[in-house]
């Protein structure tokens, strides 16, 4: 099922953005897009959209091919 490997991916990528003071939570899956929240020091990151687009979404697409796009919400 999509939202255990999304959930399982999550919690690695949420031990990489905890080191940084930062974490992540998973607020929807719908359709192939992944919506989640960064917080924490990630929250006001002037880098977050990397972070996101280059790290989150990738792990993510790793884990869970189906996956269309990782959006972020406030």
């Amino acid at each position: 099922m999509t939202d255990d490997k999304i959930k399982k991916a999550l919690e690695k990528i949420r031990t990489a953005l905890q080191q940084d003071g930062g974490d992540i939570e998973l607020v929807s899956v719908e359709d192939g897009v992944v919506k989640v929240r960064l917080v924490g020091a990630c929250a006001g990151c002037p880098m977050s959209q990397m972070t996101l687009a280059n790290f989150v979404e990738t792990k993510l697409k790793e884990a869970a091919p189906e996956i269309k796009r990782v959006e972020p919400v406030q």
